[in-house]
């Protein structure tokens, strides 16, 4: 059956996208159509606080942008980072996952940096604060709508039809693609599947009044081909 992906895809340019390979493994054609689009802002903002290792009790990333916009900022400073780096390197560093529940453990009254982009859920600044953590964040990247992601659907419905099952992967893409998958769609609306990654977009989803056939219970592609065939077969 045909999948739609509503998803960036993979960093690698020499190796199959996952999604597309599990959900292949699974009996489906699936195809993926970028949804975002992400421009790296504030750098030299970013560059001071690197340097300021003694500013901050540790650093929080929640996205591979946030990452990479770092990564170009080291790029840059080169010597001067060298200097500051094993002060860094005695820091704790949190990510997305079971590590972030560890911040709670953090202490200290020093705050935590945390790099960011221009959309972001306010759950991890709320619960730092219930827990009376200090946080600086900074906006090191701009988070877009693809621009080519409307001509893109449209040329996919055009040549492959209403798709059996359509997967969102972030808030972001619901809302940048729902009104024209539905306009697309038509009367065949109702026959979809649609997937969702993990349990906020499932609730974005749920916010425009969609149901949802499938969430997967990892955010992984093996877990996510899993439970669109499930739901397809259901």
């Amino acid at each position: 059956m045909k999948v739609l992906l509503l998803k960036e895809p993979r960093e690698s340019e020499t190796e199959a996208d996952p999604y597309i390979q599990e959900l292949a493994s699974c009996g489906h054609t699936a195809s993926l159509i970028p949804v975002l689009s992400f421009r790296l802002v504030s750098l030299e903002e970013l560059s001071e606080r690197l340097l300021q290792p003694e500013r901050f009790g540790g650093l929080i990333f929640t996205s591979p942008r946030a990452v990479e916009a770092v990564q170009t900022c080291l790029h840059s400073l080169t010597h001067k980072w060298d200097a500051v780096k094993d002060k860094w390197n005695e820091k704790s560093v949190y990510v997305v996952g079971k590590a972030t529940a560890s911040l709670g453990e953090a202490g200290g009254t020093l705050p935590l940096f945390f790099p960011c982009g221009s959309i972001k859920r306010e759950v991890l600044p709320t619960a730092l604060r219930n827990q009376h953590i200090p946080l600086e964040t900074l906006t090191v990247y701009q988070t877009s709508e693809h621009p080519d992601l409307q001509n893109n659907v449209t040329d996919y419905f055009t040549r492959q039809g209403v798709p059996a099952s359509v997967a969102f992967f972030s808030p972001s893409g619901v809302k940048f693609c729902l009104d024209l998958v539905k306009r697309l769609s038509g009367s065949q609306l109702e026959k979809i599947k649609f997937a969702s990654i993990g349990p906020t977009t499932a609730d974005a989803l749920r916010s425009h009044g969609l149901p949802v056939s499938c969430c997967a219970e990892k955010p992984t592609a093996k877990h996510l081909a899993a439970a669109i065939t499930h739901a397809l077969h259901a």
